[in-house]
């Protein structure tokens, strides 16, 4: 058994390398990064240093936060790499060389550990060639794990092994990888592009050429083959803009000289003379004076885009794109579209989903494989396998070859069947040998999906269902949209206590969104507002406070598990949970000040309770109010896990999982730790410092507004939240009880949601998803 990983080595200060270097940081994982000396200065170590200099700086940023830099260890590969010993893992992040990567190589296997790991980054350089000439010893240590840009928010990880790998090596590497570093880890052959790039540069290069010869603009061209196909809205020539022009000949020359002559890229892969202009021109895309879009900062930043016959610009102008069905992910419907826009479909998912199926078995084993690489690599919403289904095998192989064009073995084995299918509440896949499989999860891995289709909810209603997912636990899932919250949530919490008192140990708040919640549901607030229904926007704000104060004093642990946004009442929530286990990347915060209105479902004690308990708080009543003040009237949120414990939305014990497919798993894991001896928490009670405390948060506000960071309104509605946090009337030598803080909460969100003010800040959140600033 070779030893855990405990240590980390990347060789390589690039954007690459030291974003892969800044997410085993964020790992909690020592790292050592290394790379080369300067040809000038006195400083051996500044590139390196340099890298991590800017990482603190960049947006979005690489670090989950500022202390997880601590860790990162940097020095210079001539006075440093043997500091390699002391590493598990070494990852190679340097120039695509093979001659600079093989003589790193050597004198790695002069200093590093036996099996210790080493691997190569690269994404078009065979594992056979990096390998050649080294001893029969490195080769079982190494391995490629290529990582996708930027490393922290990309999921995917291809991993592709040797012959020669040792497996208890490579299972080492994919474990830390995925539980760790948080990736789905896709296992590639070792073959050009591997599988997400070699699929993707032909989808992108097939989108180009069918765009310049149909002479379509740039922009219908993204209309079509972006959100209609389940793509990021970039489209295609977005996206090139936004991973850089100059790459594409790049991609291109990797692969035509390492795929076969008879490769369908082959056939396609060509130099485009606009795009060769661009380049020369400096118009490389984002990163350049713009690509295909720029921004004209002679005409007020004025969008425009080229368009592909002239060469020229003009503003961007909204295309005549797919309607209908069509636009909405039918993609029979889209292909079969008159004209140029199911021209252009078909010649990009034609070509783009026949290539992904032949490459089963070449570069993948299974159909799960490819459509998982493609959905985290290149975001995609649908894998190709998953694309086929909606089009119908039977259906591509048909226009396949009435177009004479080769039709894979896949899709002759799958007839009129489909790649995917539910058979006894499971998810299965179409294998090569014309039988189905189970898709199966890893050990660790629960998810609320597959629970779904192999049960009914406990109860439901139109906002939220409870479930029951197994070992005596129950999940309480959000399903409206975006996960708001409303009344039927707080009705399904309150039915749902005891019935999980009387059968079952624990429960779970998770849903398998993107996001958590975006809190409260606005629209229906402001439906409410409109017909001047304030009784039942307090009987809201009350049932929310009672439902939130029954999972609280619940006689069973509670235990959230959010990921993405869990905004205002999502986060309250949080608050009132006896623990929580978070994904890394959790944007947490009270935001409710920032639409004019203050946390209504108890977030203020909550928050109070935290910061008089935390670490290092001054004595006295007045700090812990400064502090939720300060957090809460600016409406700051989280950008990660870390961050929110910083920010005392999580405690110090509450749980991070690196992995989102890991958090249902470990919460129920966290729940079911805290059922023995379970008791709930005693009510609290709070010395705020009253009249005196306000007076003093006014002030710190009024100074804001005077150097132009707060409105007028902003003051109304902090002063707003200052009674609230201070106690209102109360004297400093008054106690105020947990239900006296609810009431003032209560009595200042229903003032400050009578205000136009308000109203308008509300409204114009719906309507735009940004703050008004009045």
């Amino acid at each position: 058994m070779s030893k855990p990983i405990q240590k980390v080595c990347v060789i390589g200060a690039g954007t690459m390398g030291a974003g892969i270097a800044a997410q085993v940081a964020n790992a909690g994982v020592p790292v050592l990064l290394l790379d080369i000396v300067p040809k000038q200065g006195n400083n051996r170590n500044a590139i390196a240093e340099g890298a991590v200099a800017r990482m603190l700086k960049t947006e979005p940023a690489p670090f989950m936060s500022k202390s997880a830099a601590k860790l990162v260890e940097t020095g210079n590969i001539e006075d440093h790499l043997e500091k390699v010993a002391e590493c598990d893992w070494i990852i190679e992040a340097v120039i695509e060389r093979l001659d600079i990567k093989q003589g790193l190589y050597e004198k790695l296997e002069a200093l590093k550990q036996p099996g210790c790991a080493v691997s190569s980054n690269t994404s078009t350089i065979p594992l056979a060639n990096l390998v050649e000439g080294r001893s029969d010893a490195f080769k079982a240590d190494f391995l490629i794990t290529h990582f996708f840009n930027p490393p922290r928010y990309m999921r995917l990880m291809e991993i592709v092994t040797g012959p020669a790998t040792d497996a208890g090596v490579a299972d080492k590497v994919e474990q830390f990888a995925d539980v760790a570093l948080g990736k789905t880890v896709v296992a590639a052959k070792d073959t050009p592009g591997f599988i997400a790039n070699r699929i993707g540069t032909l989808w992108i290069q097939l989108g180009l050429n069918a765009a310049f010869d149909m002479g379509l603009s740039v922009e219908l061209a993204d209309a079509v083959a972006g959100k209609p196909m389940g793509v990021p809205k970039t489209g295609i020539f977005g996206l090139v803009d936004l991973v850089g022009i100059d790459l594409m000949p790049h991609l291109q020359a990797s692969l035509t000289s390492t795929l076969p002559k008879d490769d369908p890229y082959q056939a396609i892969a060509r130099e485009i003379p606009l795009i060769e202009k661009m380049i020369a021109d400096g118009y490389t895309g984002r990163k350049g004076k713009g690509g295909f879009y720029r921004l004209n900062k002679e005409k007020g930043r004025q969008k425009e885009v080229i368009d592909l016959v002239s060469g020229e610009y003009h503003a961007a102008a909204r295309p005549a794109g797919p309607r209908g069905a069509a636009a909405k992910g039918d993609l029979r419907k889209l292909v079969e579209t008159k004209g140029d826009i199911g021209a252009y479909a078909w010649a990009i998912l034609g070509g783009t989903l026949a290539y992904a199926a032949s490459l089963v078995p070449e570069a993948a084993d299974d159909v799960v494989a490819i459509d998982d690489t493609m959905k985290l690599g290149y975001n995609w919403k649908h894998g190709p396998f998953e694309m086929i289904d909606k089009l119908g095998a039977a259906y591509l192989a048909k226009r396949l070859e009435a177009e004479g064009k080769p039709v894979p073995e896949i899709l002759k084995i799958a007839g009129e069947r489909s790649f995917y299918r539910i058979e006894d509440g499971k998810r299965q896949f179409l294998g090569l040998d014309g039988e189905y499989h189970d898709v199966v999860r890893a050990e660790g891995v629960l998810s609320l999906a597959d629970i779904k289709l192999a049960s009914k909810p406990i109860i439901k209603n139109a906002s939220a269902a409870l479930w029951d997912i197994g070992e005596g636990v129950v999940c309480l899932e959000f399903t409206g949209k975006m996960n708001a919250l409303d009344g039927e949530v707080m009705k399904l919490i309150v039915k749902a206590l005891p019935i999980v008192q009387a059968q079952y140990k624990a429960m779970v708040v998770y849903n398998d969104g993107a996001n958590f919640s975006a809190g409260a549901n606005l629209g229906l607030a402001m439906f409410a507002v409109n017909i001047a229904a304030y009784s039942e926007i307090e009987k809201l704000v009350a049932g929310g406070q009672m439902a939130y104060k029954g999972l609280k004093y619940a006689p069973f642990p509670v235990v959230g598990a959010p990921a993405g946004m869990a905004l205002g009442g999502g986060c309250e929530i949080l608050l009132h949970c006896d623990a929580i286990q978070a994904h890394a990347e959790l944007y947490t915060g009270l935001v409710e000040c920032g639409v004019g209105l203050v946390p209504g479902w108890g977030g203020n004690g909550e928050m109070l309770e935290r910061a008089r308990n935390a670490r290092g708080m001054p004595k006295g009543p007045m700090p812990p109010v400064g502090k939720v003040f300060e957090t809460v009237s600016t409406a700051t949120v989280s950008k990660s896990a870390a961050q929110a414990k910083e920010m005392l939305f999580l405690r110090p014990d509450d749980g991070v999982t690196m992995n989102r497919d890991r958090v249902l798993y470990d919460a129920r894991q966290k729940a079911l730790a805290m059922v023995e001896g379970y008791t709930p928490p005693e009510a609290p009670e709070f010395k705020l410092p009253g009249d005196t405390g306000r007076v003093g948060l006014s002030l710190a506000a009024q100074g804001f507004h005077k150097r132009g960071l707060a409105t007028d309104y902003d003051l109304v509605v902090s002063d707003a939240l200052a009674e609230v946090l201070t106690g209102g009337d109360a004297d400093l030598v008054d106690t105020v009880s947990e239900q006296e803080l609810l009431k003032l909460e209560r009595d200042a969100f229903m003032k400050l949601v009578r205000s136009p003010r308000s109203i308008a800040r509300v409204e114009h959140m719906l309507e735009t998803g940004k703050p008004l600033r009045n």
